[in-house]
């Protein structure tokens, strides 16, 4: 069979850009970076698209995903059916980047597959060091690193996918009988998963997330020096508005159900979060007198 006809692996769930809680391949990025980030966000939507169809057996999920690292080690020949992912090596190689950042999330993606349940915070943060932190480490990679390492960086992705977890906890656990939420606070606060599935947030509900938003929070102030320390300053402008976005969907959860709607900032409210991040750091850059 030619490559070109092999049937694709992926498993495309609809979801795009516009889902996310976060800007990608903005305009506030360099524009010959963009394509890559565009490259790099295809492959990440791929894989976790794979690892999130409910139709899909796990050792199904496994064997596509190995199929992806693969493809982005040159291992073996894997055809046209991984597209993106020989897409992502190519890009890989055009920048100089490692591929470890994709097989990171590849390895957490595949335990997507297999496991349902965390015990803890640190259990939930390992989980998140693979599936959330990879994408920022990227990021800084490609725009030229930062004065302050990952730290700031992981503390922000890792809170962003905890936001996530607790925007579509109810879903996670209908669709995938999955729960993102720690264990042994679920435990002390009384609080059962079959309570995931109603209309509203019990009080034992609401107490967990209230703890996973405070824990969120110590993660917040971690990430706050991520835009004075990327030495790239579009990417720095880029953090800023994340971490506003980030802020406020933690103050929505606070006082919203995610139980009883999906709680999200609307497209007014997305944009007023970017500028009040923007503003700042462009103000800086042009002090300085620095291109931006």
């Amino acid at each position: 069979m030619n490559k070109s006809c092999q049937p694709s692996v992926e498993t495309p769930s609809g979801k795009n850009a516009a889902y996310e809680n976060f800007p990608v391949g903005s305009w506030l990025l360099p524009a010959a970076l963009r394509p890559h980030v565009a490259t790099f966000y295809r492959f990440a939507r791929a894989i976790d698209d794979i690892a999130d169809n409910p139709e899909l057996e796990p050792e199904d999920k496994v064997t596509r995903l190995d199929g992806f690292a693969a493809a982005l080690e040159g291992g073996r020949d894997v055809g046209g059916a991984f597209e993106i992912g020989l897409r992502m090596r190519a890009s890989l190689e055009e920048t100089d980047i490692p591929n470890r950042h994709c097989l990171d999330l590849i390895d957490a993606f595949k335990q997507d597959a297999v496991k349902n349940r965390y015990d803890d915070w640190p259990d939930l943060m390992e989980y998140c060091s693979r599936s959330a932190s990879p994408v920022g480490r990227y990021l800084i990679d490609l725009h030229g690193g930062s004065d302050n390492g990952y730290g700031p960086s992981d503390a922000l992705c890792n809170a962003l996918q905890v936001i996530n977890h607790l925007q579509d906890c109810k879903d996670d656990f209908l669709t995938l009988n999955r729960v993102y939420l720690p264990g042994d606070w679920m435990g002390e606060e009384g609080m059962g998963v079959v309570e995931l599935a109603g209309e509203q947030s019990s009080p034992q509900v609401r107490q967990v997330l209230n703890r996973t938003l405070s824990a969120t929070e110590d993660l917040m102030g971690e990430a706050r020096s991520l835009p004075v320390g990327v030495r790239c300053w579009r990417l720095a402008m880029e953090s800023a508005a994340i971490l506003n976005i980030a802020e406020r969907l933690i103050a929505r959860l606070r006082i919203e159900d995610p139980l009883a709607t999906r709680v999200a900032l609307t497209k007014p409210g997305y944009a007023w979060q970017c500028i009040r991040g923007v503003i700042p750091v462009a103000l800086g850059v042009l002090l300085q007198r620095r291109p931006i």
